[in-house]
């Protein structure tokens, strides 16, 4: 069991310190926590830590998971950093996590970013590296899980995150499948689009015109229409094996719109159709019916 799922067994949110050298990843790793649930506050000066942990605790409650970057941008309060965590200042859970990588590599990132290093002063950017690497040596001594990035991608990165912090729940991917009219527009944060127009529609069925997707008889209509069950067959598939695809490149949210003419008939009863089969596939899914009842 790893530290956050013991931290949940306890009825409370663990607290991860992160820090480590400029260019290892400190802010993919935080996104990623963000991304799990995590409240994520970045360059805090360590002192303040046990106050955000306590605004958090009574502002969401002590089961909020909680993380911190927290690297030499804090200047001189950074010394204070091992002995708050040493004391049990948080007053939870509480992990040090600490990215690093070679320094040829940090070079590297630093350079593609065009950016100095926080502690080069007037010197080279390696300089400020020694410097930086020679503040950090007793944090990393003491550290609970140290990730060299060296030879590690974003997603890997993410993953080995997500693997250490995650639970069932924050990793799994999140699928909402959303009905729309092509009349209101396409939702613009989709990743698929899929237009149901090719079915008849109900609204020229006058016992069905009033009624909706999520009503039997008009989900039971739009199922039957020639096409549609090969659509589904077609469809889910691609579905599935791009859910695959994301969860090993670290993405967390997949959204797939669903439109018709208005959003009332066809786009929700197959949204509801596509959301249960993803179900059924192992996915956590739900149906989302952005325009229903707009007509």
């Amino acid at each position: 069991m790893n530290e956050a799922n013991r931290a949940a067994a306890d009825g409370q949110g663990e607290v991860v310190v992160v820090t480590g050298m400029t260019g290892a990843g400190r802010s993919t790793a935080a996104k990623e926590l963000e991304d799990l649930g995590y409240f994520v506050v970045d360059n805090l000066p360590p002192s303040l830590l046990p106050d955000i942990v306590r605004l958090v605790d009574e502002t969401q409650g002590r089961a909020q998971p909680v993380a911190v970057v927290i690297d030499v941008r804090s200047g001189s309060f950074f010394g204070t950093l091992r002995s708050l965590l040493a004391q049990g200042a948080t007053g939870r859970r509480t992990t040090l996590l600490f990215l690093d990588a070679a320094d040829e590599v940090l070079v590297r990132r630093q350079e593609a970013v065009r950016r100095p290093h926080p502690l080069q002063a007037s010197g080279r950017l390696l300089d400020g590296l020694t410097r930086e690497r020679r503040a950090l040596a007793e944090l990393r001594a003491v550290a609970d899980l140290v990730i060299d990035t060296t030879s590690l991608n974003v997603h890997q990165l993410t993953n080995r995150v997500a693997e250490a912090f995650g639970t069932p729940d924050s990793t799994a991917l999140k699928v909402n499948v959303i009905s729309f009219g092509f009349k209101y527009g396409i939702p613009i944060d989709a990743d698929f689009v899929a237009d149901m127009r090719f079915l008849p529609n109900p609204f020229w069925v006058p016992e069905l015109r009033n009624n909706t997707g999520r009503d039997a008889d008009v989900a039971e209509y739009v199922r039957s229409r020639p096409g549609a069950e090969e659509f589904l067959e077609g469809y889910l598939p691609v579905l599935t094996g791009v859910a695959e695809g994301y969860l090993r490149e670290g993405k967390r949210f997949m959204r797939v719109a669903i439109g018709c003419t208005g959003g009332k008939h066809r786009s929700v009863a197959m949204t509801e159709e596509i959301a249960r089969r993803l179900v059924e596939a192992g996915l956590d899914a739900k149906p989302v019916h952005r325009d229903l009842g707009r007509e």
